[in-house]
């Protein structure tokens, strides 16, 4: 049998080189990932004499059940690993990002003619992703500039050089109002096509004045040339980037590019700021809700941040100023010059204009905490007290204002479908409330269909950028929990809360966890995750029922001579069931369900001989 190592082992084990160490809790999950410059040093510190330690680490010390560690090269690759781990792991104890999966992205497709589209999923598939971004609203108007400014096809073909001699597309109405110049059939070639590409991507990143130039001077060419036309179209784009330039803000004398960074916080929660400043011009604001576990440990939450932030970034400047320089910044510069390509500088600016703008971060950063200070404030005062009760019994970090239950509905395997309804403070929201025919599941398989519906539930979510529950409940026990904790999982959700809710005995499961959790059977949240359940039972039942009975009467009317499909479904468009069909005259059912009336009298015969049969 394999060695079993105690913790006080392991720490004895601890080698003296550079690393990332995982400290988990009694039931394996990871609770805290941290890189270090020594792994023996870093660990065996937290473990030593308690006197003062911060908050998190007095919290974290009695949960650490165990550890394990990845021995790297040196400082940087560590921190690199570290960013990757505490992504995937998303531990409770690290600095997060809140919804970290549903920042808006602005993606390049890898095509001879490239999309540029707008996403919020991000894959290694070979496509260039800019941002995150998360005002949205400018967003969409920097992507109508955009497309105002360079003629990009809006089509989703894929345009090869074999379509295009294949003639497999035809140009659109974008290439007669001059929004495209017609790749699809040939009409601009893949080397022009990606220039204009590259200056997209130069636009989005902010460098309005290196485009300025560059379509300067090909105006000039165009008109020496005495392609006037083109010379009328470049100047066109000229005069858009121009005007839309101007309406950012000036803000440094010199042209350097820069990110300014601040974060504020307030108990278990925060606010990072970006100022993104390209050419002396603030071009951009990003906002990113933050969870931490400390608010004393500024330098911590601040650097927390910025390495979750420059890990998905696109482009990372050549300086970036600080309130205050980290105690490992050689390792932090080396990381982001390694992901940049150049040199990055962090600056800790003490006077003039570099100050004065990280205190307009920092100031940006408290006034969006204090509005979230204050929505809390009006959601508690307007939150129901079994959405706060259910909050302490499940011991969740926000509270379950918006909860989404699922229920599969069969019989013997027919007709198998699900449903998904939506509670918000406590209430149904029956506008929210979802039907699924199950697509990919044969027979009576209540785990897959679990998996299926949440899988394709969440999917929309995260493309439509709707809101993510706080709370998913699905009715069963560990194994349709299971699934749908695989499907969260699949999908880069592993940090939405899921529970499950048995019948029998009105037992809560949570994943990773054998034995229910125990709720008091008369706790105010235990009623509502029962409503809850029984409220997506009763939806699913009613929607397996109409499907049954649908395929019913529908195969009762199928075999009569005359009647194909659609006519089965103009007859049922104005008649509700074979009861209704039966009482009314044939000349009716022909003039109503426009039939020939000796179809319509072997109709209304057909549903009279049935009901006589059922009665």
């Amino acid at each position: 049998m394999p060695e079993t190592l105690t913790l006080k082992d392991k720490l004895k084990r601890l080698p003296r080189q550079p690393g990332v160490y995982l400290f988990k809790d009694a039931q394996g999950e990871t609770i805290y990932i941290g890189k270090a410059k020594v792994l023996r040093h870093r660990v065996r510190s937290y473990f030593q004499a308690t006197g003062g330690k911060d908050l998190k680490t007095r919290r974290m010390l009695p949960k650490i059940a165990d550890l394990d560690w990845i021995v790297m090269p040196n400082e940087i690759e560590a921190l690199i690993c570290e960013q990757d781990l505490v992504r995937h792991h998303q531990p409770r104890y690290n600095i997060l990002l809140r919804d970290d999966k549903s920042y808006p992205f602005i993606m390049v497709t890898k095509e001879p003619f490239p999309q540029v589209l707008l996403t919020r999923r991000v894959q290694r598939d070979g496509n260039r992703y800019l941002g995150p971004y998360t005002d949205v609203k400018r967003l969409r108007e920097t992507l109508r500039v955009l497309h105002k400014i360079f003629p990009i096809r809006s089509c989703t073909y894929h345009i090869t050089a074999d379509t295009i001699a294949q003639g497999k597309y035809k140009v659109c109405l974008d290439y007669h109002i001059n929004r495209c110049h017609g790749p699809c059939e040939g009409y601009q070639g893949v080397e022009a096509y990606n220039e204009m590409i590259s200056s997209v991507v130069a636009f989005l990143q902010g460098r309005t004045t290196e485009i300025l130039k560059r379509l300067m001077t090909e105006m000039q060419q165009a008109s020496k040339e005495l392609r006037f036309e083109d010379a009328a179209r470049i100047r066109d784009q000229f005069n858009s980037m121009r005007h839309y330039a101007r309406r950012q803000s000036t803000l440094t004398k010199d042209l350097i590019d820069r990110d300014v960074l601040a974060v504020d916080v307030a108990s278990s929660y925060g606010v990072g700021v970006v100022l993104r400043v390209r050419g002396g011009k603030l071009v951009g604001k990003e906002k990113f809700d933050l969870s931490i576990s400390d608010p004393e440990l500024a330098q911590e939450n601040f650097y927390g941040f910025l390495k979750l932030y420059y890990n998905r970034a696109d482009f990372i400047p050549p300086e970036i100023l600080v309130h205050e320089p980290p105690d490992d910044r050689p390792g932090i510069e080396g990381w982001l010059a390694g992901m940049a390509g150049h040199k990055v500088r962090l600056h800790a600016p003490q006077r003039g204009e570099k100050l004065r703008l990280v205190a307009l971060a920092r100031q940006n950063a408290t006034l969006m905490l204090n509005e979230i200070k204050l929505k809390k404030t009006r959601r508690r005062e307007l939150l129901p007290s079994s959405v706060e009760r259910l909050q302490e019994d499940l011991g969740l970090e926000v509270p379950p204002r918006r909860i989404e239950g699922f229920d599969n509905s069969n019989i013997q395997g027919a007709h198998p479908v699900s449903s998904m309804v939506c509670f918000l403070d406590g209430r149904p929201r029956k506008s929210d409330y979802r039907k699924y025919h199950i697509k990919t599941v044969s027979g009576a398989d209540d785990f897959a269909s679990m998996y299926e519906v949440v899988t394709r539930r969440y999917r929309r979510v995260l493309d439509e950028g709707t809101p993510l529950p706080d709370l998913v409940l699905v009715d069963g026990g560990k194994g349709q929990l299971s699934m749908a904790k695989a499907a969260l999982n699949d999908l880069g959700l592993s940090y939405v809360p899921v529970i499950g809710l048995a019948k029998r005995l009105e037992e809560v499961y949570r994943p990773g966890h054998a034995e229910p959790f125990n709720i008091p059977k008369h706790s105010a949240g235990l009623g509502l995750l029962r409503r809850v359940r029984d409220e997506a039972h009763r939806f699913a039942i009613t929607f397996h029922r109409q499907q049954r009975s649908r395929a019913m009467t529908t195969s009762v009317l199928d075999d009569i001579s005359g009647v194909g499909p659609k006519r089965l479904q103009a007859i049922w468009k104005v008649f509700n069931s074979l009861q209704e069909l039966a009482g009314t005259e044939a000349q009716v059912i022909a003039s109503r369900a426009g039939l020939p009336e000796a179809v319509a009298l072997a109709v209304k015969e057909r549903a009279g001989q049935v009901e006589q049969t059922r009665s």
